[in-house]
């Protein structure tokens, strides 16, 4: 079974598969002049130069664009950012990081296509909430606007499964009770006369932490989250900065093997069995997507319900998120690891990264990186929790007896198969399988969404063309163009 998952993992991360994601992201960047590039300033300007501001958007939506961007940020950074970072260099090499930053580019311009999709399709339920994602533009604009009737629901089950695996089989437990329990040299517990895995026992506390904060649905997550996510990621890059200055005299060769490498493989050395060119790319190229999740779909799911009078203007926060994301917070984890020579010991994942900050600053760097890790797999669990709820609102779009039970069902397992997987790998002693089914979970979702939104890309242009006419100047707006699907 092994052998056949990771055969089906270079399939799945093969030539089409990249060639798809890196055409996909080369005609949104072209057609649009660029605009990821030529706008850079103001993208940011328009996101992370407002985050503190008090002014609200006026549009519509359930969440502000503060709190729909910390939520989405809060369900990648964590597992993503530092353990999947630390095992693209352990498996990659550092020539990784380069084609993690070459994707990101193009990620930039992706994540605002399907943010700005998500929010224009999006819907109201019975109680006046707003959802939406890469389901409802399925429905919307190839079943209504394509005409291809019943059949956008061949891409959406397939998403809305590849989307729902990682219910079943979720990463982030796994990896943070790892770090948890290595900073705190939890090896075991003796209860009841059992000897019980330290892992397992701190993942069953982070199941019960998930479950408390999961509790109030997608507002109160939010909510929580405009606290959690700003303060963690604070910390996490001072600690980054903390581990470069340390290490300020090996950053030049750092940087020089991550830009050497990238295209000249890297050799075997010590526990690191060597990576050759085209690994290293399929390497990079998967740990970004799991990392700033540009066009796996997900992030669409919270951010068509914020309040926005425009869907480019939630787009710009895709943007932001993949820069941040990658550049900021990967760059910090890829050069902590590079810097502290750990990636070569044969360990990756969390355990790797907590080897990695040790090296620099001992048990307080473990203990630091503990804390982060637990704030941010319960973010990472929070996050996902939304856009489950987001696949089974549109699933199930009345209120009625079946939604209610489906509700009351999800509501009450939604920390144990997370749990369950974690024990399942631990006793099995297979914790490196996770990055195989880490893979499988991204690469199927993110195939289905890149492919639709290309499909969709004219009303994208269109939209962005309305919004370069309103608010840059740039154009001359038609009065007859709908902003919103729902207008129409």
């Amino acid at each position: 079974m092994v052998s056949f998952l990771n055969w089906l993992v270079d399939v799945l991360w093969g030539l089409p598969f990249i060639i798809l994601m890196i055409c996909t992201g080369l005609y949104f960047t072209i057609r649009s002049g660029f605009f990821q590039f030529r706008h850079f300033g103001y993208i940011m300007r328009h996101t992370g130069g407002r985050l503190f501001q008090s002014s609200e958007s006026s549009g519509k939506g359930m969440l502000s664009p503060f709190e729909a961007i910390c939520t989405a940020v809060g369900g990648t950074v964590g597992f993503g950012n530092i353990a999947g970072v630390a095992t693209a260099v352990a498996a990659g090499g550092p020539g990784a990081v380069l084609w993690m930053w070459l994707t990101s580019f193009l990620g930039m311009i992706l994540k605002q296509v399907e943010v700005t999709l998500g929010c224009y399709y999006r819907r109201t339920n019975e109680k006046g909430e707003f959802y939406g994602g890469p389901t409802y533009y399925m429905e919307q604009g190839l079943g209504k606007e394509k005409h291809w009737g019943k059949l956008w629901l061949i891409p959406a089950i397939i998403f809305g499964i590849g989307i729902f695996s990682t219910f079943f089989v979720t990463s982030s437990n796994l990896t943070a009770s790892q770090v948890v329990a290595g900073a705190l040299h939890l090896d075991s517990i003796s209860l009841f006369g059992f000897e019980i895995s330290g892992v397992i026992v701190i993942g069953a506390l982070f199941s019960v932490l998930t479950f408390i904060i999961t509790s109030g649905g997608t507002k109160k997550i939010a909510r929580l989250f405009t606290r959690l996510v700003p303060l963690m990621s604070l910390l996490y890059i001072l600690m980054g900065i903390a581990m470069i200055i340390v290490n300020f005299e090996r950053v030049p060769a750092a940087f020089a093997s991550i830009f050497r490498d990238a295209f000249t493989g890297t050799a075997a050395l010590g526990g690191f069995a060597g990576c050759t060119v085209s690994q290293m790319v399929r390497v990079g190229m998967s740990r970004s997507v799991y990392s700033n999740e540009a066009g796996w779909g997900t992030s669409p799911m919270i951010h068509a319900s914020a309040r926005t009078s425009h869907p480019i203007e939630q787009g710009l926060w895709g943007s932001f998120e993949v820069f941040f994301d990658t550049f900021i917070v990967c760059t910090i984890t890829a050069l902590s690891v590079i810097l502290s020579g750990c990636w070569t010991d044969g360990t990756d994942g969390g355990t790797l990264a907590l080897s990695s900050f040790a090296s620099g600053f001992g048990q307080i760097g473990s203990l630091l990186l503990a804390v982060v890790m637990i704030v941010f797999t319960v973010t990472t669990a929070g996050g996902w929790f939304t856009y489950y709820l987001a696949i089974l609102e549109h699933l199930y779009k009345k209120e009625g007896f079946l939604k209610t039970l489906v509700m009351k069902i999800f509501y009450a397992i939604r920390v144990l198969p997370g749990f369950l997987w974690t024990i399942y790998l631990v006793c099995t002693n297979n914790q490196g399988f996770i990055w195989t089914v880490v893979d499988i979970t991204s690469a199927i979702p993110t195939f289905v969404n890149v492919a639709v939104i290309l499909l969709l890309s004219n009303k994208y242009f269109e939209l962005l063309k309305d919004y370069k006419a309103r608010y840059m100047g740039q154009g001359q707006a038609d009065p007859g163009t709908k902003i919103f699907c729902e207008e129409n």
